[in-house]
């Protein structure tokens, strides 16, 4: 992504590729790739197409990063992967 410009994002985590295997993102660009890539496991539900398209307007900042992200989060919950930081309480309670 050298010379590209990028719309930040609080930094996440997400268990994508397997459990225990996290992949980070910190920018609206990364969330998209992510969101696009094989790996996700589950493009069906109604939160994926509402997360891509929220990445998509946050491209366009149409919406801001954090509206992305948020769908993001609920997108990869949707699918049951976690999301770090914001899944931690959850994970503590579960450990």
């Amino acid at each position: 992504m050298d010379g590209m410009h990028r719309t930040p994002i609080a930094p996440l985590d997400v268990e994508i590729d397997g459990v225990g295997k996290y992949v980070p993102a910190s920018s609206v660009d990364e969330l998209t790739a992510l969101l696009t890539c094989l790996e996700w496991p589950d493009k069906s539900p109604r939160e994926f197409h509402r997360a891509l398209v929220s990445s998509f307007d946050a491209l366009d900042h149409v919406v801001e990063p954090q509206v992305a992200r948020e769908a993001f989060v609920d997108a990869a919950h949707a699918t049951g992967m976690h999301v770090l930081p914001d899944d931690m309480a959850e994970i503590r309670k579960a450990g």
